[in-house]
């Protein structure tokens, strides 16, 4: 849950979304990174942090509550894609649930829509090119991805971009952490980072989204 509330007459607010543990982790480096920023001030806006459930449906009705209470300006969520070495800036969410395991609630769709009759794919709206570009100029490690598979991390992405779809103005989207050191000490050759440099690249990319009003045209596609 937030730890911070809305005050009368406060600045603008950019949400952090995080998620609980899930799997076989007793912890979660994107929620451990966002909570870091919680209460903080970048580019004149309030950071409040929250922490989603992983499930599918239910992570989704409370976004959805943190909006209608924040109306943010900012919205990205942040989750934990194991294996990755980088910061991931996604590009694009499907409309597909498709479950490799089961969420916390114990729910495994298979090919069911997030959205019946939604549009195939959101893409993000955050200018993901110059959040590449500062991170990188930060000596952070990023990237640009092209998916975010299929789960929970998904399902959130793709039901904030639905939710956002009649705000214009507002902007929104998703990037995954690598593993924490703690949880790569479980998982021999696992690239990892640690919370406060996550943290504070979340800070940078946060600052360049509020920055910029048109993205840069650079490459950072994929092969494969």
């Amino acid at each position: 849950m937030s730890t911070q509330t809305p005050r009368s007459g406060c600045t603008a607010t950019v949400l952090l979304v995080g998620f609980e543990p899930f799997g076989d982790d007793a912890g979660n480096p994107g929620w451990d990174a966002v909570r870091l920023l919680d209460g903080a001030q970048i580019g004149g806006r309030r950071v409040v942090a929250a922490c989603l459930p992983v499930t599918f449906g239910e992570s989704l009705r409370q976004l959805q509550a943190h909006i209608d209470r924040l109306a943010p300006e900012l919205v990205i969520a942040v989750g934990l894609a194991g294996g990755r070495s980088r910061l991931s800036l996604e590009r694009v969410a499907i409309n597909v649930d498709d479950a490799r395991i089961p969420d916390n609630a114990g729910a495994c769709p298979i090919d069911c829509p997030i959205v019946d009759d939604g549009p195939a794919a959101y893409f993000s709206n955050l200018p993901i090119k110059a959040m590449l570009v500062a991170l990188r100029d930060a000596g952070i490690p990023a990237e640009v991805s092209q998916t975010a598979g299929t789960y929970v991390c998904n399902h959130v992405f793709y039901g904030l971009m639905h939710a956002l779809r009649h705000q214009p103005g507002v902007r929104g989207g998703f990037i995954h952490v690598p593993y924490s050191p703690a949880q790569a000490t479980r998982r021999p050759d696992a690239p990892s980072l640690p919370a406060a440099t996550v943290a504070e690249g979340l800070r940078i990319a946060v600052q360049a989204a509020l920055d910029t009003a048109q993205d840069l045209r650079i490459a950072a596609g994929a092969v494969h």
